[in-house]
């Protein structure tokens, strides 16, 4: 906690656990330093799902890497991740193949200097989920960590990046021990507390598929 209570910027973050009573839990959320960053919300889609949306249309200058749908439902199984690898894993699990087949097709994002890094995370109906990063260090690396269960009141977190440095510097070592508290609002409440005001943007919490979100821009 102390570790990311004291990041100015850990960037995009998730956080996979089990609740009191071994409910599913997703957190995920989003910040920014530019204004293009800056400028988004969470909004809930009819299906279920999770965009980022352009909080004002005309201060947009990039969509590219900023829009798209961290959180999918697909067959009771939740997928999240920090960009548009959300549909590619999505699509590959509806074919009949693994989250696994479907990040080995992508790479961390064509961002230079930065080449922020890929984290995704699925929970599956019985209750096991994966985590995975992708980045360049200093060429394509993968982690794809595999868990057939978790303890409750307990998760496990990636952040895209290890700070505020200038370029960013990536993720570092393996999931990071959370806490994961009794209902979806104490998660939502704490870990956007947690996080730097400054630079804070949105955050949801799915608490088997009941999803929540908070956004700085209101």
């Amino acid at each position: 906690m102390d570790w990311l209570k004291n990041n100015a910027y850990p960037g995009r973050g998730i956080i996979m656990g089990l609740g009191p009573n071994s409910e599913r839990v997703q957190i995920y959320w989003i910040m920014g330093r530019s204004e293009n960053s800056k400028n988004r919300i969470f909004v809930k889609n009819e299906d279920g799902s999770v965009s980022t949306k352009a909080f004002d249309e005309k201060k947009v200058t990039d969509p590219s890497l900023i829009i798209y749908t961290p959180f999918r439902c697909l067959n009771n199984t939740y997928i999240i991740s920090n960009g548009d690898q959300t549909d590619t894993i999505a699509q590959f699990l509806q074919n009949g193949k693994s989250a696994e087949e479907a990040l080995k097709t992508r790479t961390y994002e064509p961002d230079a200097p930065n080449y922020t890094p890929r984290i995704s995370g699925i929970f599956y109906p019985d209750k096991s989920y994966a985590l995975s990063i992708i980045k360049a260090t200093p060429k394509r690396e993968s982690i794809f960590i595999d868990k057939e269960a978790g303890t409750p009141g307990t998760g496990e977190m990636l952040t895209t990046y290890e700070g505020d440095s200038d370029p960013l510097q990536s993720f570092i070592g393996l999931p990071r021990t959370m806490p994961i508290k009794n209902t979806a609002q104490e998660n939502l409440d704490f870990y956007w507390e947690m996080l730097n005001a400054k630079y804070r943007v949105s955050l949801l919490v799915n608490w088997e598929n009941s999803v929540i979100i908070r956004n700085a821009n209101v």
